[in-house]
C-alpha cells in the first residue's frame, strides 16, 4: 500500500472507531460531554504522519460529526481548525529550538522531548478547546451559557487522550517504522518572522482567555477572536522545516528508563479514565456534589490529572537529575566510538575535553572518566610506539632487501659451459637472506673450483657467516689449491673470535679437466650424488667436522675420477616437508635423479618435484643445489 494512503487511512480509521464508537457508547452525547478520546487522535495523527495524517483525521472527524448530527457549516469549519491543530503538532515537534540536543522523529527518550511533547499537547489542547467553543457559540447559541464548560471538557479530554494515544503511538512508531519523517527544505526561511508568529499565536490565545473571562461576549467579538487566532495559526503552518532530522534505530539507556516512566503515566491515566467512567462511582459522587453526572466524569478526570501532576513533577525532576549525572556522562563517553579507527591514534584533544569535566567527581562517573582518559593516553602512546616499530621494521626490511640483493650478487648468476663440462647452481633462502651459498669459478685453464656451504642458524647471522666464508675461500684458494689445506686454514680463521660458536658445513672440490679427476675435502657436509654406470649413488666420503668449532683440525683430501655427473646439495633439499610433516628425504632425491633421463639441466625439474611434494607448506630451511656434468668426448 502507498505510504501516503497509509498515512491518511490509519488516522481516518482510528477517528471513526474512537469517535463514533465512544459516541454510541456514551448514549449519543455531544458538545464534549462524557469521554471524548477521539480528540487525542488529532494530535497524534499530525505528530506522526504530518499533513497527511492531519488530513486523514480531519476527514474522519467530518464524517463522524455529520453522523452525530452537527450542522454542515460547523462540521466543515471544525475540521479545518482540527486539521490546523493536528498539523501544528507536526510543525512544533520538528522546530529548531534553543538548547535542543538534536531533532529526531517523535521519541520520548529524554526530559527535553517529554517537556516538548507536553508543551505541544497543552498548546494544541488550548487551541482546540477555545476555537471549538467559539464555533459552538456562533452556530449553537443555546450552548452560550455553558461555553466555558464545553471548553473545559474538550481541554481535559484532549490532554488525557493525547497522552494515552501519544505514548502508545510513539512507542509503536519506534517499533514499526510507519511514520512520516520530513526532509529538510532547501528554501530560505525568515526564522524571526515565524518566531514572531508563534509568539503572537500564544499572545492571542492568552488574550482570548482573559477577554472571555472578563467581559460579556457577543457574536462579533467571538468571530473576531476566531478569525485572528485561525489566521495566525495557518500563517505559522507555512513555516518550512529546515533542520536535518537525526534518525537513530538503536535503543539508548535513557529510552529504556523513559519507557518505564511512560508506562507508569499511561497506567495512571487509564485508571483515571476508567474511574471517571465507572457508573457506581459517578452516582456516588453525584449524590455528594451539586453537579450533574456528566460533569462528575470531567471532575474526576481533573482530579486524576492533579494527582498525576503530583507524581509527574517530582519524577521529571528525578529523571532530569539522572540525565545530568548519569545519562549525559555515559553519552559523552559513547562518543569515543566515532574517534576510534583501526591502527590509528584516538583524537584525544576533543574527547579529553569532554571527559575533563567529570574526572574530579568522586563517583563511579568520575572513576570512569579518569579510566577513559588514561585509556586514551595509553592507547595513543602504544600506537606511537607501534608506528615507531613499524617504521623501524620498514627500515630493516629495506636494509634486508639490499642485503638480499648483495648476497644474490655474490652467487654465480650464469652456468659455466665449455667443451668439457657444464656447471650450474641454485639457492633460495628461507628468509630474506640465508646461510646457504654455492660458488664455482675457474682457477686456471685446467682447474675448476666448486664449493657449497650451509651456515648454522637462519637469517642475517647465518648470511654474514656464509659471505665471510665465501670471501675467505676465494682468497685462500688463490695461493693454495689443495682442498684439505684450504679447509684447514679456513677453519682456523673462523675459530678466531667466534663468541657465538657459529659453524658452517662445507664441501670444496677442484676438478681437473685434463686428468678428469676431482679432488675434494669435506667439513661435515652432506655426501654428494655421483653418477656412474648410468646410475646415481651417494658417494661414500669422510665426513670431517664442521668449520669454526675446533682449531687445527686436519681435513682429509679425497679424489675420484669423474666421468659423468656430480650433484652437491644442502639439507634444505632433503628436509623439505609437506603438510603431513613428511620430508622429501635422501631416497626421494636419489630416485628423482635416477628417473630423470633428460640431457637438460635437472635443477628446475628437481625444484618442481620438490614443490609438488611440499605443496604450499611453509619451508624453514634454505635450499641450495650445485650440479656438475662432464661432457662425453
Amino acid at each position: 500500500m502507498n505510504d501516503r494512503v497509509k498515512q491518511i487511512g490509519i488516522p481516518f480509521i482510528l477517528m471513526i472507531i474512537f469517535n463514533l464508537g465512544i459516541f454510541y457508547l456514551n448514549g449519543g452525547q455531544n458538545f464534549g460531554e462524557g469521554l471524548s478520546p477521539h480528540v487525542g487522535i488529532l494530535l497524534i495523527s499530525g505528530l506522526l504522519f504530518g499533513s497527511y495524517g492531519a488530513l486523514g483525521s480531519a476527514i474522519g472527524t467530518f464524517l463522524c460529526d455529520m453522523v452525530r448530527g452537527y450542522s454542515l457549516a460547523i462540521s466543515v469549519l471544525s475540521e479545518i481548525i482540527g486539521f490546523g491543530i493536528s498539523y501544528l503538532a507536526y510543525k512544533l515537534w520538528y522546530g529548531n529550538y534553543k538548547n535542543r540536543p538534536e531533532i529526531t522523529k517523535p521519541k520520548l527518550n529524554n526530559t527535553y522531548n517529554i517537556l516538548l511533547f507536553i508543551g505541544i499537547t497543552l498548546i494544541c489542547a488550548l487551541l482546540f478547546s477555545v476555537l471549538n467553543g467559539k464555533l459552538f457559540y456562533i452556530f449553537y447559541p443555546d450552548t452560550i451559557p455553558i461555553t466555558s464548560l464545553i471548553e473545559i471538557r474538550y481541554f481535559f479530554n484532549f490532554i488525557n487522550s493525547s497522552f494515552v494515544f501519544g505514548i502508545i503511538g510513539i512507542w509503536l512508531s519506534n517499533k514499526i517504522n510507519f511514520i512520516h519523517i520530513p526532509k529538510a527544505s532547501p528554501k530560505k526561511t525568515d526564522e524571526k518572522l515565524y518566531r514572531i508568529l508563534g509568539i503572537l499565536l500564544l499572545i492571542s490565545l492568552a488574550l482570548t482567555l482573559i477577554i472571555d473571562s472578563s467581559i460579556v461576549l457577543n457574536s462579533y467579538i467571538v468571530v473576531f477572536e476566531l478569525i485572528i487566532i485561525s489566521l495566525i495559526l495557518f500563517a505559522y503552518l507555512t513555516k518550512p522545516i529546515t533542520s536535518d532530522i537525526v534518525v537513530r534505530n538503536s535503543k539508548s539507556i535513557p529510552e529504556v528508563i523513559m519507557n518505564i516512566f511512560h508506562l507508569t503515566i499511561l497506567f495512571l491515566i487509564i485508571i483515571g479514565i476508567l474511574m471517571s467512567y465507572d457508573h457506581i462511582l459517578i452516582t456516588a459522587v453525584d449524590n455528594l456534589l451539586p453537579i450533574s453526572a456528566n460533569e462528575v466524569m470531567i471532575s474526576m478526570m481533573i482530579l486524576v490529572d492533579m494527582l498525576l501532576l503530583i507524581f509527574f513533577i517530582p519524577s521529571l525532576g528525578v529523571l532530569k537529575y539522572i540525565e545530568i549525572k548519569v545519562i549525559e556522562p555515559i553519552l559523552s563517553f559513547a562518543k569515543i566510538e566515532d574517534f576510534i579507527h583501526e591502527n590509528e591514534k584516538i583524537e584525544s584533544e576533543g574527547l579529553v575535553n569532554i571527559y575533563s569535566k567529570y574526572v574530579n567527581e568522586e563517583s563511579e562517573i568520575g572513576t570512569l572518566a579518569r579510566s577513559y582518559t588514561d585509556l586514551i593516553n595509553f592507547n595513543n602512546t602504544y600506537i606511537e610506539n607501534i608506528h615507531e616499530i613499524e617504521g623501524e621494521k620498514e627500515r630493516i626490511k629495506a636494509e634486508l632487501d639490499i642485503a638480499t640483493r648483495i648476497q644474490a650478487a655474490n652467487l654465480p648468476t650464469e652456468a659455466i659451459e665449455n667443451d668439457n663440462y657444464v656447471v650450474n647452481g641454485y639457492s633460495k633462502p628461507a628468509k630474506e637472506v640465508g646461510g646457504d651459498f654455492f660458488d664455482y669459478y675457474q682457477l686456471d685453464e685446467d682447474n675448476l673450483a666448486i664449493v657449497i656451504g650451509d651456515a648454522s642458524g637462519k637469517g642475517v647471522p647465518a648470511a654474514i657467516l656464509a659471505m665471510i666464508t665465501q670471501v675467505l675461500i676465494k682468497q685462500l684458494i688463490k695461493s693454495e689449491v689443495n682442498p684439505s689445506k684450504v679447509l684447514y686454514l679456513l677453519n682456523n680463521q673462523l675459530c678466531e673470535n667466534n663468541s657465538e660458536t657459529m659453524f658452517i658445513t662445507l664441501w670444496l672440490g677442484v676438478y681437473n679437466k685434463t686428468t678428469g679427476k676431482i679432488t675434494f675435502s669435506n667439513a661435515g657436509h652432506n655426501p654428494p650424488l655421483i653418477k656412474e654406470n648410468d646410475k646415481f649413488r651417494y658417494l661414500d666420503i669422510d665426513s670431517g667436522i664442521v668449520l669454526g668449532i675446533m682449531e687445527d683440525f686436519e681435513y682429509a683430501n679425497e679424489e675420484i675420477t669423474l666421468t659423468n655427473e656430480l650433484v652437491v646439495y644442502t639439507d634444505g633439499i632433503t628436509d623439505a616437508n609437506n603438510n603431513n610433516n613428511e620430508m622429501y628425504g635422501e631416497d626421494r632425491l636419489l630416485n628423482f635423479f635416477n628417473e630423470f633421463k633428460s640431457d637438460n639441466d635437472p635443477i628446475w625439474p628437481l625444484l618442481n618435484d620438490i614443490h609438488g611434494f611440499t605443496q604450499e607448506a611453509e619451508q624453514f630451511d634454505d635450499m641450495t643445489l650445485l650440479y656438475l656434468k662432464i661432457k662425453e668426448d
